[in-house]
């Protein structure tokens, strides 16, 4: 577990080299083959989605050429923000080991906690949704998604 997680912290230095993004990484191993290791790239791709987890899900899927990666497993080197999670969980990924809490990224600056505690709902004045068509208006997209 440990090789894969140094992987992960290999890739992050790299990236951050180059000014990439930030100091969190990812790999994702299937059957104990590594698919992808990679650093987050939100400073180059100018991409507040670019986290590490989520560029290794894409990535990996690219690779493998499909979305599920129910048989792959994630080595972060922090706790994914929600995401994150979401994204690996769309993936189908089941099993995840990262290194560093939310709590350690938040003392260097990197808190998600506006995300958790709008999806708790504990606090929803971080983004205001309103629901403005009638339902009629967008029913066709799913008959058009249906015939395709």
């Amino acid at each position: 577990m440990t090789d894969y997680l140094k992987l992960a912290v290999d890739a992050t230095l790299e990236g951050m080299k180059r000014g990439d993004g930030g100091p969190f990484g990812a790999t994702i191993v299937r059957n104990g083959e590594v698919i992808v290791a990679v650093g987050n790239t939100m400073m180059r791709d100018t991409d507040p989605s670019a986290h590490a987890e989520m560029v290794a899900v894409r990535e990996a899927c690219k690779k493998l050429d499909t979305m599920d990666l129910s048989d792959c497993e994630v080595y972060a080197t922090c706790e994914p923000c929600p995401m994150c999670v979401g994204a690996m969980m769309w993936a189908n990924i089941t099993q995840v080991y990262y290194c560093s809490t939310r709590e350690d990224a938040a003392k260097h600056g990197f808190s998600d906690m506006h995300l958790r505690n709008y999806l708790d709902g504990s606090d929803k004045s971080a983004l205001t949704m309103e629901k403005v068509a009638n339902r009629e208006d967008c029913d066709h997209l799913w008959e058009a998604f249906k015939e395709r």
